[in-house]
């Protein structure tokens, strides 16, 4: 049964009552004003320059092709049932059919983006004849390029180009006889003895259906969906695999909103989108129905059954069975950042409905190499081109296993992965390599208490660097000329890897100017002037000073010379003990001094944004399930399980670590941990299993001993043949790639703090 609750509201004149969509009754029932549609009109221009809508004659062609693949896929089918012998009565009804999902179903898919699609068979056909015979039978047709197979993925996919529209074809299995051209996915019966890659497949096209089934109105739905995810993408917060949101999640998040104002038009909902999610109390999960349990015994999300959901920092439930958090990969840093753009997103939407702006303005990028003194080249470099989109394809699933390292170091506030990559420089690399690069915004902790205080990075960068490896070597990939390194960097120095336009200071007009020196007028500061407090929807512990009311002010990277003296940060760069013959990065970077300070910003709450508003939007606790869940999701005992149908993460928002632990660090810290209270137990935040817990596990908002005089930070072996501990590296149980390898290039990174 599918949610369609009734409102118990009482109607006038005996009209029927109004139902809801979701799991609460909406925040609001108002209809849209005429003012409202034409916000709604001004944001469709708005939108139209990126290229977010597709013509009549794109969309014809894409049905064509669609048609042409769904035809291709009946005659396969056919032609297996006749070499398996089946009966010609058989034969003739046995189908087969083509079912799309993602962007594309949703009905939200841009110019050029490709089609996520679905091929549905009946029993007697096996996915072996899927990855053989059908992929030949494609390989035939002439207008069928790039044809390529992953059947040893997570999800199996094949990929390839039809007459110049890129498609990826799953394949699923079903109990059936036949395949109905009005076969209904929505239905968990259809999951009966199926195997777990089946499963994946169907999970695609059942979440997509399910989420249109759930939402008021399809077409406002859909507007709202293309501004948010062109809003996401034009922030840089887009990316599912390196721990911000995908497709699917965005989606979930405009189908709650749909459902809490079931009559707004586009453009209120936008409004209402960074509204309701500016306040969100995570780890609350997002839910668009209760879960269901149709007795299949699959995994699904249930932090009350699985310890490790517990830790999810921003779960947003899949509507369809088996119920999965689509936000597994999200860390303290992205949802940090995210939650900042939400506040800057209802801001801009804030003046925009006032009259005092126009939509671009929504839409503009913030300039993430303006943001931050310090930053992290990654950089990922092969010998030839084939082997360079295998090895960056690799990198970049790992990279949030960096963030998560860096996240866990006690003097790293946030970590800030900027999804895009760009080309190496020619003067960074050596002629004949191909090379990527992704750059990591760091904001340092301000110290207080110490006169100084050694940081070293390197445990932290091996540790992922070892991941890799090891992954590329379990996988067999790792070929001659695969490196990655990773080198700290200034934002003075930024110049030395990237084009001038991307790290040239923007000029303020006037009128931001003008904004900016009326202290009262402006509170709300998000990300793009780099002020976080960190006491506030982060997880980074407690500050460094005994805990008092007085939140933690982190360095500004923008408000220079102000209030506190300032500090040295210098940094050496020294290749470490390995095999290759690399030259170390030697730049100004290497000694160079900066100074900075610290600014506290407490963003106040949008005029427009209501407490009442606010204690709508997260689910109800009470006798729903949705009130055990939010509760369950609470820190427990750390212990890791990765769950059923997804690829266990790396751990997010752990207890803090400023280097690799000893055993007298441990019984030193836990000893401690007794003593001091924490001061987070009110953000009811999860904390994952860590690292370096001690058997009895530290408390997670324990502050670091700043009373004591800082001590330097031993620096640790980074020899290859050295064994790094299990729980640091989620696959270390097999072995490291030869120590003679030519491949390993590594930098000792450390960074000494001086007051």
């Amino acid at each position: 049964v599918f949610l369609f609750s009734l409102s118990r509201s009482a109607m006038p004149g005996g009209q029927q009552p109004q139902k809801h969509y979701g799991i609460t009754s909406a925040i609001s029932l108002a209809p849209p004003r005429e003012i409202d549609h034409l916000y709604t009109k001004k944001l469709c221009d708005a939108m139209k320059p990126f290229g977010v809508f597709e013509d009549e004659e794109e969309l014809n062609h894409r049905l064509a092709v669609l048609g042409k693949l769904n035809n291709l896929v009946k005659e396969w089918i056919a032609e297996i049932s006749e070499l398996k012998n089946l009966p010609p009565s058989a034969i003739s009804c046995v189908g087969g059919k083509i079912f799309t999902f993602g962007s594309y179903r949703l009905g939200v898919h841009t110019k050029g983006a490709d089609i996520d699609a679905l091929c549905v068979a009946p029993r007697h056909v096996e996915r072996t004849d899927f990855f053989q015979s059908f992929f030949e039978k494609l390989k035939q047709h002439e207008e069928i390029k790039d044809l390529r197979a992953v059947e040893d993925a997570f999800v199996p996919v094949i990929k390839f180009k039809f007459d110049g529209i890129e498609i990826d074809l799953l394949f699923a299995r079903l109990a059936l006889q036949s395949i109905p051209d009005n076969l209904d996915l929505r239905g968990d019966s259809i999951l009966k003895n199926l195997d777990i890659r089946c499963i994946r497949s169907l999970n695609g096209c059942r979440v997509t259906d399910e989420i249109l089934y759930l939402v008021p109105n399809k077409e406002n739905f859909r507007l709202t969906l293309r501004a948010i995810k062109l809003w996401a993408k034009r922030r840089g917060i887009y990316s599912n695999i390196l721990g911000f949101l995908g497709g699917v999640s965005w989606a979930m998040l405009v189908a709650r909103t749909c459902q809490l104002y079931p009559n707004a038009v586009a453009a209120t909902l936008v409004h209402k989108f960074f509204l309701v999610f500016s306040k969100w109390e995570w780890p609350n999960p997002v839910l668009l129905k209760q879960p269901e349990d149709s007795n299949l015994n699959l995994p699904v999300w249930d932090p009350r059954v699985n310890p490790s959901d517990r830790y999810h920092l921003m779960p947003i439930i899949t509507p369809a069975y088996p119920q999965q958090n689509s936000t597994y990969n999200v860390s303290t840093s992205t949802r940090t950042i995210m939650t900042e753009e939400f506040k800057h997103g209802l801001s801009v939407t804030d003046e925009i409905l006032q009259g005092k702006a126009e939509w671009p303005k929504l839409f503009e990028p913030p300039n993430f190499f303006q943001k931050y003194k310090h930053y992290i080249v990654l950089t990922a470099s092969a010998s030839t081109e084939e082997n360079h989109l295998e090895w960056i394809g690799l990198v970049e699933s790992k990279i949030r296993v960096l963030v998560g390292n860096l996240e866990r170091n006690e003097y790293i506030t946030l970590a800030h992965v900027n999804p895009q990559s760009f080309p190496g420089s020619k003067d960074n690399r050596n002629e004949n390599d191909f090379v990527s690069m992704w750059f990591i915004g760091i904001i340092f902790k301000k110290v207080e208490n110490a006169e100084s205080v050694n940081i070293d990075l390197t445990f932290d960068i091996q540790s992922f660097t070892d991941t890799v490896y090891r992954q590329a070597n379990n996988i067999n990939m790792l070929k001659d000329g695969m490196k990655i390194e990773a080198t700290h960097v200034k934002k003075k120095q930024l110049h030395q890897y990237l084009p001038p336009e991307l790290v040239q200071k923007k000029k303020r007009s006037i009128a931001e100017l003008n904004r900016s020196s009326n202290g009262g007028s402006s509170k709300r500061i998000s990300l793009d002037s780099s002020h976080l407090d960190s006491s506030r929807d982060t997880d980074s512990g407690t500050p460094f000073s005994s805990p008092s009311s007085k939140p933690l002010k982190p360095a500004s990277d923008t408000d220079e010379g102000r209030v506190s003296p300032p500090k040295q940060i210098c940094l050496e760069t020294s290749p470490a003990p390995s095999a290759a013959a690399a030259t170390p990065q030697t730049s100004a970077a290497a000694a160079a001094a900066v100074s900075s300070s610290a600014a506290a910003a407490q963003p106040a709450a949008s005029a427009a944004a209501t407490e009442q508003d606010a204690a709508r939007c997260s689910p109800p606790a009470g006798s729903s399930i949705s009130g055990a869940l939010s509760d369950a999701v609470k820190p427990s005992s750390p212990k890791e399980e990765p769950n059923g149908l997804e690829e266990p993460p790396a751990p997010a928002a752990a207890t803090k670590r400023p280097h690799s632990p000893t055993q007298d660090d441990l019984a030193k810290r836990h000893k401690d941990s007794d003593a001091v209270p924490s001061d987070d137990s009110t953000f009811k935040e999860p904390y994952p299993p860590s690292s370096d817990c001690s058997p009895h596990g530290e408390a997670p908002g324990t502050p670091p001993h700043s009373g004591s005089k800082a001590k330097p930070i031993p620096t640790i072996d980074t020899s290859r043949t050295q064994r790094l501990p299990s729980m640091e590296l989620p696959d270390a149980s097999s072995p490291l790639p030869a120590s003679n390898s030519c491949r390993v290039v590594k930098n000792s990174i450390k960074l000494a703090l001086n007051r």
